[in-house]
């Protein structure tokens, strides 16, 4: 049975190309009628963030992805989260001690960055100087007495060593270029590479596939395995996805943005940016030096204080700009895998059906941010109604916005209204007018609609022919308008612009019959009225 896993690491929300890494496991074990396992790489206890592993888990079930066994769906295999697995990894840490496979050292990091320098000053790789004979307990306790960093390493094989890498092909790495990497830390918590070791053998794991960053510490994986007489799962190191300004899709890049945007203002209370931010003024100004940079909800505090869009990085920042989940897999799954054939759009079961690893590619993909949206408006038209519904109310719900309050039936009318939006973010700008009893009007509107010659006048008449319509329906409204159109010999747009002017205080709604429907009678008679009255004053 194929056994596949994704293991984030708790220090953040869940990046785009962490979701790509889980869909593609996901997509492997349902291909395949296996298992898909969710664990939790918390031993780093100083990055952990508190909300982070239930903010991935999420993020993954918003996207469709489920986990047969995990933090919240016990199994066979748990412990879920690494750092409830101490005992099962100091068990395999003494075997290798005893078997003389791995030793303790404790050098500071003062005498490490000599040996690093002077590696470098010899323009050779730095490799860690193995002892000739390792440290006693003795020797070990009397450094721990004495404050030193005690770590334990693993002795790497003096022979290279091949991964057969799915998408990769065969990769050599030369002895050389090993040297003994820590298995465990300081502070008693394993590393990554000797943690996911032990858990992929204990959880079954067969196959793994990862981000190509990973490919280099595969040997060193491997060499694990060999020492503790563990399997070797399938590997499939794939490619990277580059953002359109061709560096790598990071997360960092929301940092950079914000801070440009910080540097750019003027007169700017850093003091209200970061309470704001919820980080000190000192934790802001290292910040915007560069040297910094706080973690992913502080940076989407401040981005909001200064009401300014960031670039959407992170799985939350999809839902936030209104994105369909059934879209975000369907590109996220074309991003360095294809089906073979010139499908693009493809639902989450014709995904599964058609993955395999073999069509994973070795070159980078490219995030393109206009197919996404091409991809989403796809979607939007073609989704189950029930279905959008539903993720538009949470999206509503979430965002905390005033047509969360309107019906079922209403909130269904103004999806189908706007089928053809690009996101639900741009269904809640249209519509926010029917929410609202007082707002501003655009001078660019009032100028280029109200402010034109006899408009004021031809809109009082509008008035009083939506005064005498007896059906207050979106198709009488449109008979009348075009009427209107014909007697005074002008086109639709003269009349209708100035009424969405006058209920929306902008050019921007649905059509205009269906803006009035949902609006009622009274408030657009109301509203024309006081755009009359406030023309008089301009």
């Amino acid at each position: 049975m194929i056994v596949t896993r994704f293991a984030p690491s708790p220090t953040g929300y869940l990046h785009i190309g962490g979701a790509r890494t889980a869909l593609f496991c996901w997509l492997l074990a349902r291909k395949h009628q296996g298992k898909f396992i969710l664990r939790i790489e918390d031993t780093d206890q100083k990055r952990n963030t508190p909300t982070a592993t239930q903010q991935v888990m999420d993020d993954l079930r918003w996207l469709g992805i489920d986990w047969d066994e995990g933090p919240d769906k016990d199994g066979e295999n748990g412990p879920y989260f690494q750092s409830q697995r101490l005992d099962i990894y100091n068990k395999y840490l003494q075997k290798l001690l005893d078997e003389g496979k791995a030793y303790y050292c404790f050098d500071t990091q003062e005498e490490l960055q000599v040996l690093r320098e002077k590696a470098q000053a010899e323009k050779k790789t730095f490799i860690y100087p193995r002892p000739e004979t390792f440290p006693t307990e003795q020797e070990v306790q009397a450094a721990r007495d004495a404050g030193k960093p005690v770590v334990v390493r693993f002795c790497m094989p003096e022979e290279s060593i091949t991964v057969s890498d799915v998408v990769r092909g065969e990769v050599v790495f030369d002895a050389k270029e090993f040297s003994d990497i820590i298995i465990q830390k300081s502070d008693g918590f394993p590393t990554y590479h000797f943690a996911c070791v032990v858990d992929d053998e204990l959880m079954g794991i067969t196959h793994i596939i990862r981000g190509q960053e990973h490919l280099m510490n595969t040997p060193g994986h491997m060499a694990l395995q060999r020492a503790l007489d563990f399997k070797t799962p399938t590997y499939a190191h794939i490619s990277v996805t580059v953002s359109e300004g061709g560096g790598k899709l990071s997360k960092r890049e929301r940092g950079k943005v914000l801070q440009k945007a910080i540097k750019a203002q003027e007169n700017i209370d850093l003091t209200a940016l970061a309470n704001a931010g919820n980080i000190t003024l000192e934790e802001l100004q290292s910040f915007i030096d560069n040297k910094t940079a706080p973690d992913g909800p502080n940076i989407t505090a401040m981005a909001k204080h200064l009401e300014m869009q960031l670039p959407e990085i992170n799985v939350i920042d999809f839902f936030d700009s209104g994105y369909l989940p059934e879209a975000m897999i369907n590109f996220v799954a074309l991003l360095g895998w294809n089906p073979g054939d010139d499908r693009e759009i493809m639902p989450l079961d014709e995904l599964t059906e058609a993955f395999t690893l073999e069509r994973l590619s070795k070159t980078n993909s490219l995030f393109d941010r206009k197919k996404l949206v091409s991809f989403n408006t796809e979607h939007f038209k073609t989704i189950d109604p029930e279905k959008r519904l539903g993720h538009f109310k949470d999206y509503l719900q979430t965002k905390d916005s005033p047509l969360a309050q309107l019906d079922d039936e209403t909130l269904k009318r103004l999806l189908l209204i706007n089928e053809g939006a690009q996101t639900f973010g741009q269904v809640v700008d249209k519509c926010m007018f029917l929410c609202k009893d007082e707002y501003d009007y655009d001078p660019k509107a009032v100028n280029k609609v109200l402010n034109k010659e006899g408009a004021p006048e031809l809109l009082d008449k509008t008035k009083e022919a939506l005064s005498n319509l007896e059906e207050w329906k979106a198709e009488p409204i449109h008979k009348l308008i075009k009427e209107l159109s014909e007697t005074h010999e002008v086109g639709m747009g003269k009349i209708a612009q100035p009424i969405r002017v006058s209920i929306t205080g902008t050019m921007v709604s649905p059509s205009i019959q269906d803006s009035l429907e949902l609006l009622g009678k009274q408030k657009t008679l109301n509203r024309i009225s006081n755009t009359l009255e406030y023309l008089k004053t301009i």
